[in-house]
């Protein structure tokens, strides 16, 4: 049996980024993962995701050139030259983290790991062992159960596809769904998107959802709200849809599930580690992300909390510094963490939604809204208007949501996280001058 100090169950950020501070702390690391190193994020996920995202706003953008005075065409995008472009580029960043990892001195090793007990595991043909192990092995998306459901693909055969699809139907309401749907969309495809219920994003702020709604409807997408699907059947003309009683509601030559993730941690044997997954499949931890095995941590999607990369990456280095960085105290803040949604246009959110802080304070919220049309689209043929939401709370108006849906929100909300991560007030984001 290898011994380490570390042993990390996974290569995404999040895993990557514990197992190299420790290494940085002086620990013996070794990093295990079955897949491809960089994890959803980098293959499968926020990278080649914007990467998508950022082609379909150059197309946006050639159309609204022409209310400038450029004569530009309406191209259509060489979907395989992007594919092959966009491979090429996320293989070198997979060469850039094994690097890392080696310039770290972290062992690397390729395979699926089991626990043999909380301190032991089975890699391949070999065993390691480790006072302390970190679970970071991510998610996966969910297929529905229901017949043809495999005619459909997910957001990894998203990434697979080698042509790009005339006739997509994308099925879900959360951020992936929109995204994916908004990609498809602004490159070219007509693309269709079916809600369980009457918004998407109804996790978030309703103005998110509302305004993005208004605005997938304006660009000319389709939009089927309370669409239940029953069936998939594949027929001459692309992937006959059916809806529960039977009814087709649609022929599409590509029908994409984004209808949410589940935990990767099924294939772990934890029960021999001590661990009890709860009724999702997710691996519980507390404020340090302990679980309930004694050395035994958790962190990043597979937890079931903020399932954001930058949320993994310092959890993992909090964890790090924990364990082997003399911080005993060290751990991440989960409050006011701020997220972005690459739709179109895209989504900014910090902090509660007017829903979960009237639910929290009360009468004590206040509502600041605003909107306007960016200098942008002054000269362009349509004029989107960029949406802003700021919740206060307390006499001294606090400010406790900040939710924006524009052209450069994304860039945007970095600062008024760090404003409301401090206590900032409405005072003083109005004594602030404008840019």
């Amino acid at each position: 049996m290898r011994d380490f100090d570390l042993l990390v169950i996974g290569g995404g950020s999040g895993g990557i980024a514990a197992a190299r501070r420790a290494a940085e702390h002086g620990a013996r690391v070794c990093l295990i993962e079955r897949n491809l190193l960089g994890g959803t994020c980098v293959n499968v996920g926020c990278v080649p995701k914007k990467i998508m995202w950022q082609a379909a706003q150059l197309r946006e953008d050639f159309a609204l050139a022409r209310g400038y005075g450029f004569a530009l065409p309406d191209p259509p995008v060489d979907w395989r030259h992007l594919k092959d472009a966009r491979d090429a580029y996320i293989a070198r960043l997979r060469k850039i983290y094994a690097d890392n990892l080696a310039a770290s001195e972290v062992t690397h090793i390729a395979g699926a790991a089991s626990f043999v007990d909380p301190h032991t595991l089975q890699v391949n043909d070999e065993t390691l062992g480790a006072p302390h192990i970190i679970i970071a092995t991510g998610g996966r998306p969910q297929v529905p159960d229901l017949p043809g459901a495999e005619l459909g693909i997910t957001s990894d055969g998203f990434f697979e596809l080698q042509a790009q699809p005339d006739r997509p139907l994308v099925v879900g309401a959360g951020y992936i769904a929109v995204e994916l749907a908004g990609v498809l969309h602004g490159l070219g495809s007509e693309t269709t998107l079916a809600l369980r219920k009457d918004l998407p994003l109804r996790s978030f702020d309703p103005m998110l959802g509302e305004g993005l709604l208004e605005r997938m409807r304006e660009s000319g997408m389709h939009i089927r709200t309370r669409q239940q699907i029953g069936e998939l059947r594949q027929a001459a003309e692309g992937i006959e849809v059916y809806d529960p009683e039977g009814e087709v509601i649609g022929t599409h030559d590509c029908v994409l599930w984004a209808i949410g993730r589940s935990p990767a941690g099924d294939e772990l044997n934890a029960p021999a580690a001590g661990l009890t997954l709860n009724e999702r499949g997710f691996i519980p931890t507390d404020e340090q992300q302990n679980t309930e095995a004694q050395g035994v941590y958790a962190l990043g999607d597979v937890t079931g909390r903020t399932a954001l990369t930058p949320v993994a990456i310092a959890a993992g280095r909090h964890l790090a510094d924990r364990l082997f960085g003399g911080q005993p105290e060290a751990r991440l803040d989960y409050r006011d963490i701020p997220s972005v949604i690459f739709s179109h246009p895209p989504l900014a959110s910090v902090g509660l939604s007017e829903p979960d802080a009237r639910a929290e304070y009360g009468d004590a919220v206040r509502v600041y809204q605003s909107e306007f049309v960016n200098l942008r689209h002054a000269l362009g043929e349509h004029k989107p208007r960029t949406r802003i939401k700021l919740i206060v709370t307390g006499e001294d108006e606090r400010v406790i949501g900040c939710h924006l849906l524009g052209d450069g929100v994304d860039e945007i909300l970095q600062g008024f996280a760090v404003a409301i991560k401090m206590g900032a007030t409405k005072a003083d984001l109005d004594r602030t001058v404008a840019i």
